[in-house]
């Protein structure tokens, strides 16, 4: 193999975007992993996309990465999340195969002939005078090169939990990176201790379906990914059930054999996954909690029992899961456990995701304090560009909090830090009208293919798209309806005056009880039209003035990020300062006014002083 000119170091959802993406834009990558059977495997839930994650897959792969593709080439389910509430919180969720999305990521890591995988542990890096130069294997031997990409996931200094026995793991049955993990703190990078943990796995042919609430799924499935043209795959359901009251009574009973509330785990879970023990314990006033029962894949009648995550010994795990309606007579194959393991506080990142102590040392993915697949690979694609891009003495790449979900997951992360696992919401996002997942292509597809990663066919056909929506859009303008009772009894006209008060076609739109469907009926838009480009302009029409509003807001916010902060600016000549926000500010280091008017504990007070400083 050629030597490397960067390397990556785990082959998790962070790791496969991040080679990717770097030996696209034509760079030499080594992509380490564990065992190359896992590469791009599916540790828990089997599924992509969510609320606020199914944005996060769309900017991906309008980008050039390989999430949303792999997504859809495994998918078995399809469904819209948040459907009751308006277009910008709606997300895309697929269940996958989890075999079958690992191979469809391996495959494209396969193809790409910049890109060798090599299986082997990595013990250390190699650092010298402030510089990452490359790693060290297990057995000694050294790689060079000219950047690192860690995405190590949960492998720094693992501990895997079940009952009162613990025992270093990074997943079930694979090797925690000690050493790795105690370089880094040796090396001064700021660490803490998180806990995650996977449900129990059950044989499906024991499981009773039939006590269950089937959910089959959407009936069309929308692609992630532009470059996937149409899924025809055979699907499967999910199955719902409830925890049951001797579920909520063996868990109570049994609370301090958990070592989540016996003492043994000092890492702080993730408040928005809780296990069933936090549940319990938190909300004893609710009487059950769902439990929803999800296939594997295909080629498996195993199943993932969603809701019933726990670190309990295997034989209380045996009743607390036969508690359960439905489940009465399941076999456990593989249970459920409760993981530790190191993060890097990801304040001391710059917002390229390279730490500011060590230069050419990228982080990405659960090692900066993130919880979930599509976090990670957004990372990932993140730091395989920037790292790519600083060898080759090209501009950073980077995405603000008005242009994606990725710019308000990476400023937040560099901005705040983490004090618990980050999982991306579309609450986070104060723009999320506009970042919606109908327009992730409007909005990232050219720079998508400005980077190299976006083949020229898939953006022309984008912008024919794109022109056909404006010309149904005017089209609609100029259209004249007189409303009647209902569909059937509007008058309309395309230009004649023969009628009066009257509503353009956009107008008559608008209004909530009318969809893009009754102008198909109508003849004002055509029979056959593309479901997703009915439907964007749907949402562009019926949310013209929230768009408005919230691009002038934009343009307020772009300002404060223009007024760039230099790196060397020194924040204890700003007068009215405390010495908290002064170490703050200097340990964040905000490379703009905007960038600063988000660091934890700044008034507006604050940033005017910075300003007058900064003019000064």
């Amino acid at each position: 193999m050629d030597a490397p000119r960067i390397i990556v170091v785990g082959a998790g959802h962070a790791g496969c975007e991040a080679a990717l993406a770097a030996a696209r834009i034509g760079l030499r990558v080594w992509l380490y992993t564990l065992n190359v059977d896992t590469i791009g495997l599916m540790p828990c839930n089997p599924s992509i996309g969510g609320l606020g994650k199914g944005h996060l897959v769309k900017e991906i792969d309008a980008l050039g990465g390989e999430m949303g593709r792999a997504a859809d080439a495994s998918c078995i389910q399809y469904k819209t999340l948040g459907t009751r509430k308006g277009p910008a919180v709606q997300g895309s969720r697929m269940q996958c195969d989890r075999l079958e999305y690992s191979l469809a990521m391996r495959r494209a890591v396969e193809r790409e002939s910049c890109l060798s995988v090599r299986q082997e542990m990595v013990d250390g890096l190699l650092v010298r005078n402030g510089r990452c130069l490359g790693v060290k294997e297990r057995s000694g031997y050294e790689v060079e090169s000219d950047a690192v990409i860690l995405a190590a996931g949960t492998f720094l200094d693992g501990v895997i939990h079940v009952g009162s026995v613990a025992y270093p793991a990074g997943r079930a049955g694979e090797f925690p990176a000690r050493q790795l993990a105690k370089q880094l703190r040796d090396l001064g990078l700021p660490t803490g201790r998180f806990k995650t943990g996977t449900p129990p796995r059950a044989r499906g042919a024991t499981v009773n379906l039939q006590a269950m609430e089937e959910d089959p799924g959407d009936s069309v499935v929308r692609p992630f990914s532009l470059r996937t043209q149409e899924i025809r795959r055979p699907v499967r359901s999910c199955f719902r059930t409830y925890t049951s009251s001797r579920t909520r009574e063996l868990v109570r009973r049994n609370l301090l054999k958990s070592p989540l509330y016996s003492g043994e785990i000092i890492g702080t879970p993730a408040r928005y996954c809780p296990s069933l023990e936090d549940k319990i314990a938190r909300f004893p006033q609710r009487e059950r909690h769902p439990v929803v029962v999800e296939p594997e894949g295909l080629h498996t009648s195993e199943v993932y029992l969603k809701g019933l995550g726990n670190s309990l010994p295997p034989e209380l795990q045996i009743e607390l899961v036969r508690s359960v309606p439905g489940l009465e007579k399941a076999e456990i194959v593989r249970p459920a456990y409760a993981i530790e393991y190191d993060y890097v506080d990801p304040s001391c990142l710059r917002v390229t995701l390279e730490t500011k102590q060590i230069k050419g040392l990228y982080l990405a993915g659960q090692v900066n304090g993130t919880s979930g697949y599509e976090e990670a690979a957004a990372q990932g694609l993140w730091a395989g560009i920037n790292a790519a891009h600083a060898i080759l003495g090209k501009e950073p790449f980077i995405l603000d909090r008005s242009d994606s979900y990725m710019g308000v997951m990476v400023d937040d992360l560099v901005t705040r830090g983490v004090t618990e696992p980050y999982r991306m919401f579309t609450s986070r996002a104060e723009y999320r009208l506009l970042l919606r997942e109908d327009n992730a292509a409007d909005r990232l597809l050219s720079k998508g293919h400005g980077l190299g990663l976006i083949p020229e066919e898939i953006c022309r056909r984008h912008e024919e798209r794109r022109r056909e929506r404006e010309r149904l859009c005017s089209e609609l303008e100029a259209v004249r309806i007189r409303p009647g009772e209902d569909v059937n009894s509007m008058v309309v006209s395309r230009g004649g005056s023969e009628i009066t008060e009257t509503l353009t076609g956009t107008r008559f739109l608008k209004r909530p009880e009318v969809t893009a469907c009754d102008l198909v009926s109508l003849g004002l838009l055509p029979e056959g039209i593309d479901a997703d480009l009915a439907r964007s302009i749907e949402i562009e029409v019926k949310y013209e003035g929230y768009i408005e509003r919230q691009r002038r807001e934009v343009e307020r916010f772009k300002h404060l990020e223009k007024i760039q902060l230099p790196e060397d600016f020194d924040f204890d000549i700003v007068p009215g300062l405390s010495r908290e926000l002064r170490d703050r500010l200097k340990a964040v280091r905000p490379t703009s006014l905007g960038h600063a008017s988000r660091v934890p504990g700044i008034t507006p007070a604050a940033l005017t002083a910075v300003m007058v400083s900064l003019k000064r």
